[in-house]
């Protein structure tokens, strides 16, 4: 489902609007897991969708591999994106999550990832594609 969204972190510093949602995924990688406090369960939204309303001097921003980057809101410490850049800074499209949106229903779950780094607690139903870590790097040439 693609539609326009807006969203903002907890305290309202950073506000952003995407123009057009793409696939929901989640992500079990360690990284992730420690970055979000769990599974990672983000939208896409490409780099010419993304509009940073307010607060982008709020944004910090840390790479965290070889080929990515994760920005919180340097005011309230809320997890903003996190952006598959290649290792080139300000490059790639944003993973936002599904909790900033200010409306997330209607998503539907397209795929996880990572999930041979997943805890047994974590388990979410449907029918989509579940990849472990090596087909996750082998599809996004990464690692």
């Amino acid at each position: 489902m693609s539609r326009p969204a807006s969203g903002r972190c907890l305290c309202g510093a950073v506000r952003f609007t995407a123009r057009d949602l793409g696939g929901f995924g989640v992500c079990h990688c360690s990284q992730c897991q420690r970055w979000s406090g769990g599974p990672f369960l983000g939208v896409t939204v490409t780099r010419d969708d993304m509009r940073i309303e307010a607060g982008a001097d709020s944004i910090a921003t840390r790479r965290t591999s070889e080929w990515a980057s994760r920005s919180r809101c340097g005011d309230c410490g809320s997890p903003l994106w996190y952006r598959f850049d290649r290792g080139e800074d300000g490059a790639g499209d944003y993973e936002v999550p599904v909790g900033l949106l200010d409306d997330a229903n209607g998503l539907q779950l397209r795929r996880e990832i990572f999930v041979d780094a997943k805890p047994d607690c974590f388990d979410f139903a449907g029918d989509h594609p579940r990849l472990t870590r090596a087909e996750t790097l082998a599809l996004y040439g990464a690692g």
